[in-house]
């Protein structure tokens, strides 16, 4: 055939084979894509699942910072001043309770001492001569001087006599005769005060008198109390029993009354005190067992304190607990302690695992909620507390469901899912 071109023929026949080749292809994919979705559709992705179970409350530990405190700590000191002259112990080392830990000179004090003994011993001994009586020697002189002063006045009243009949004759002068009065009065005042002297001898020591001399003993013995005291508090004694935890000064020092000489820390039943808010202080009983952790060892503790108070800056009430089990080992005043108080919470919701969330909007979380067919679909909670590894949550979600706890990442809306 003329202008006919068998190269042109052949390159359409060709070009037809393989348009027919890639159909057949194409239909080939597309049937066994359509023959094995079925089997995708029937094999759905296993999942972990929990079943959501209502609380009405929740238990959470909490924990508050205090110290480790001495049941007892001094500053001990003198009640008066002098110069310190032996001090017995030093830093780190245990007193027992009444040990003299350190002594004031009292060399002024003994002689002090010593002149006020003295006074004593005279004052009783002048005491026994009241309460004794006058001697018999001095009772008989009183007797005797009394009467020779009646001898001598009955003689003075003779001449008194002869002296007036010789003046009524004229024999002597008024003068001559007024000088006998005169010795005569005199002796009579003098019998007088003999005869008081021996009625008061004979009578023994006034009452008055012994009373007084009593009174002056008594003052004296008074005084040589005063020092004996001064001389024991020149002492200083431990009030308990303890480990010095600070030596203020050495021996030669002069110090002041009350001024601090040793610090003495009691390490026998130690303490602990705490700081809390005070509704949980309104919750704490006193007497109630708590748990205490000094560093790494725990130890029991029993409450034995709660101040009415306030403390304005921190706004806390201070417990104090008594720290039991010290087989543990005492720990040292001014380590740091944690009480931990566990408390029930009122409130309802949902535990889940933490990786059963994931984020979602506005500052909520959404889970996967099996529905019909376990369709899973996608819900929002809000987080209420968390606990390790798991979540107190609630939102629109409903007891006895079942929620995705696992592998939520790989999951969409929609998917059906096989629960484990």
């Amino acid at each position: 055939m003329p202008g006919w071109d068998w190269r042109v023929w052949l390159g359409n026949k060709i070009a037809l084979v393989t348009l027919l080749l890639a159909g057949v292809g194409l239909g080939l994919i597309i049937l066994n894509a359509g023959r094995r979705s079925p089997e995708r559709v029937a094999s759905p992705l296993p999942v972990q699942v929990t079943r959501l179970e209502p609380v009405a409350s929740y238990l959470v530990t909490r924990f508050y910072t205090g110290e480790v405190v001495a049941t007892r700590r001094s500053e001990l000191g003198f009640e008066r001043g002098g110069m310190v002259v032996a001090i017995a112990y030093d830093r780190g080392q245990r007193v027992l309770a009444g040990a003299v830990v350190a002594r004031l000179d009292t060399q002024n004090l003994q002689a002090e001492l010593a002149q006020l003994q003295a006074e004593r011993l005279r004052a009783i001994a002048q005491l026994q001569e009241l309460q004794t009586g006058p001697r018999r020697e001095v009772m008989a002189a009183a007797r005797s001087e009394v009467a020779n002063l009646e001898n001598q006045l009955r003689l003075e009243n003779l001449r008194r006599e002869r002296r007036r009949s010789l003046y009524e004759e004229g024999a002597i002068s008024r003068e001559q005769l007024d000088e006998v009065s005169f010795n005569r009065d005199a002796l009579a005042e003098r019998l007088a005060a003999a005869r008081s002297r021996w009625e008061e001898l004979a009578n023994g020591t006034r009452p008055e008198v012994i009373a007084a001399q009593k009174a002056t003993v008594a003052q004296i013995e008074a005084s040589i109390n005063n020092v004996q005291i001064t001389i024991a508090k020149s002492l200083l004694r431990a009030p308990f029993a303890g480990v010095v935890g600070e030596r203020r000064v050495d021996e030669g020092t002069v110090v002041q009354a009350g001024q601090g000489i040793l610090r003495l820390v009691e390490q026998t039943q130690p303490e602990v005190e705490i700081g809390v808010p005070p509704q949980v202080a309104a919750r704490l009983t006193l007497g109630s067992s708590q748990t205490v952790q000094v560093g790494q060892r725990t130890y029991a503790a029993r409450l034995i304190a709660l101040q009415p108070e306030t403390e304005p800056q921190t706004r806390t009430r201070t417990v104090v607990l008594q720290l039991q089990g010290t087989e543990l080992g005492l720990p040292a005043p001014g380590e740091i302690a944690r009480l931990s108080v566990t408390q029930t919470v009122a409130m309802s919701g949902y535990w889940l695992p933490v990786m059963a969330l994931a984020k979602g909007e506005r500052g909520l979380w959404s889970v996967l909620v099996l529905g019909e067919n376990n369709r899973v679909q996608r819900r929002d909670v809000e987080v209420l507390h968390t606990d390790g590894e798991r979540v107190l949550v609630r939102g629109t979600v409903s007891p006895g469901e079942s929620v995705v706890s696992q592998g939520m990442h790989r999951l969409v809306g929609g998917q059906v899912v096989q629960p484990k």
